[in-house]
C-alpha cells in the first residue's frame, strides 16, 4: 500500500512541476487507483503485484469509497456556496434597486416588486427604459395608460390627430372635455394625472422619413398602433436599421392581433410577414369598419404587457409568434411566424 501512496504522490508531484491542472492529477490519480484496483481482482492473491498494493482488494474499495465520500460532500459544499453568493449578490441588487425609489414608488410598484419575474431590479429597467409609442388611439390608448402606471421612466407619444368625439366609444385615454385638442397632449395629461413619476414626450405629428430616425433613436423599444401602413413600413424600417425592438398590433370589427418584430434576435420583421401594403378596400379602417369598443383595450394591453416583459427579459415575448384574438368567439390563438430571406428591409434582398 506504501508502494501506491508513493506513486500517487510522484504523479502529483510531476503533475505540479509540470503545471498540470488539479484536475488532471485526480485523473491520473484515479487511473492509478483503477489499475491497482483492477490487480486485485485480476491477479491470484499470491502474486507479487497483488501483494505489493496492499493484498486486499476490501481495502481499496473501502478508502476508495471514502475518497467518494470527500469528494462529494466538498462539491456539495462548494455549490452550496456559489449558490449562497448568487442568492446574496441578487438580494444585493435587488436592495440596490429598490433604493432608487422613494417610499411612495415602492408602494406605488409593490405588486411588481414581489413578482419574481420582476422584482425590484425589472422595475429599475422599467424606470430606466425609453419606450416610444407611435399612434394615441385606440390601441395606443390602453398601451400608454399602462405604461405609464407600470412606472416606465420615458414614454413618447407620437400622432397628428385631434381628439374627436367619435373616438370615444374606444380610445378610453381622452375625455369629452378634450374634443378638439391634440391627441398627444391629451394623452399626456392623462397619463401624468395616472402617475406623476413618468415622463412624456409628446410628438403633435406623423412621423416623416426626415424625422423618424432621429426621434426613434431616442427610445429603446417602439409600439406601433397605428392604421396607417406608410407609417408602419417606415417605422419597421427604422427599427430594424437601429436593431430596436418593434410591438405591433391591429385590429378590425372583432378581431385584434400583436407580434414582436425584433429580427437582431432572430424574429422576423413586420415586412417580412406584410410584404406590401394590401389594396384599397381590402383592410378597412375602423370608420370604414366598425370596431367593438373594447377590444382595442384587450389587444393594447396585451402590447403594454408584451413591452414590460422586452424590457424586463420576463418570461418569453411574441418573438416569431403572432397572437390572434377573436372577441366575437372568444377565441385566442398563435401562429409561428419566420424571417423572410427575401425580406427587402431585414433580408438578403435588402439593398
Amino acid at each position: 500500500m506504501l508502494l501506491v501512496l508513493a506513486m500517487a504522490a510522484g504523479l502529483w508531484a510531476v503533475g505540479w512541476i509540470m503545471g498540470a491542472p488539479k484536475s488532471a492529477r485526480w485523473a491520473m490519480i484515479a487511473l492509478l487507483y483503477v489499475a491497482v484496483v483492477g490487480v486485485q481482482i485480476g491477479f491470484p492473491v499470491e502474486h507479487p503485484l497483488v501483494i505489493a498494493t496492499g493484498g486486499s482488494l476490501a481495502m481499496w474499495l473501502l478508502l476508495g469509497g471514502a475518497v467518494a465520500l470527500v469528494l462529494a460532500y466538498s462539491s456539495m459544499l462548494q455549490r452550496l456556496r456559489r449558490r449562497a453568493d448568487a442568492n446574496q449578490a441578487a438580494q444585493a441588487q435587488e436592495d440596490n434597486a429598490q433604493a432608487l425609489f422613494s417610499d411612495t414608488e415602492l408602494n406605488r410598484y409593490a405588486r411588481h416588486i414581489v413578482l419574481r419575474e420582476v422584482g425590484g431590479l425589472g422595475q429599475k429597467k422599467l424606470k430606466d427604459a425609453k419606450v416610444l409609442v407611435v399612434g394615441a388611439g385606440g390601441l395606443g390608448s390602453p398601451v400608454l395608460l399602462y405604461l405609464a402606471a407600470a412606472g416606465v421612466g420615458r414614454i413618447g407619444v407620437v400622432d397628428d390627430d385631434v381628439v374627436d368625439n367619435s373616438n370615444l366609444q374606444r380610445q378610453v385615454i381622452h375625455k369629452d372635455a378634450a374634443i378638439g385638442t391634440p391627441k398627444v397632449l391629451s394623452a399626456a395629461e392623462a397619463m401624468v394625472a395616472q402617475n406623476p413619476y413618468v415622463e412624456v414626450v409628446p410628438y403633435p405629428r406623423r412621423l416623416t422619413v426626415e424625422d423618424a430616425e432621429g426621434i426613434i433613436g431616442e427610445y429603446d423599444l417602439v409600439l406601433d398602433g397605428t392604421d396607417n401602413f406608410d407609417t408602419r413600413y417606415l417605422v419597421n424600417e427604422i427599427c430594424v436599421a437601429q436593431g430596436k425592438p418593434l410591438i405591433s398590433g391591429a385590429l378590425s370589427q372583432w378581431e385584434g392581433q400583436l407580434s414582436v418584430f425584433d429580427p437582431a434576435n432572430g424574429a422576423p420583421c413586420y415586412q417580412c410577414i406584410f410584404p406590401q401594403a394590401p389594396a384599397p378596400g381590402m383592410a378597412p379602417s375602423c370608420a370604414e369598419a366598425g370596431v367593438i369598443g373594447p377590444l382595442p383595450g384587450v389587444v393594447g394591453t396585451m402590447m403594454a404587457a408584451e413591452a414590460i416583459k422586452v424590457i424586463t427579459g420576463a418570461g418569453a415575448a411574441l418573438r416569431g409568434e403572432m397572437m390572434i384574438y377573436d372577441a366575437l368567439w372568444g377565441e385566442t390563438r398563435k401562429i409561428g411566424l419566420k424571417p423572410r430571406a427575401a425580406c427587402p428591409v431585414c433580408g438578403t434582398g435588402k439593398s
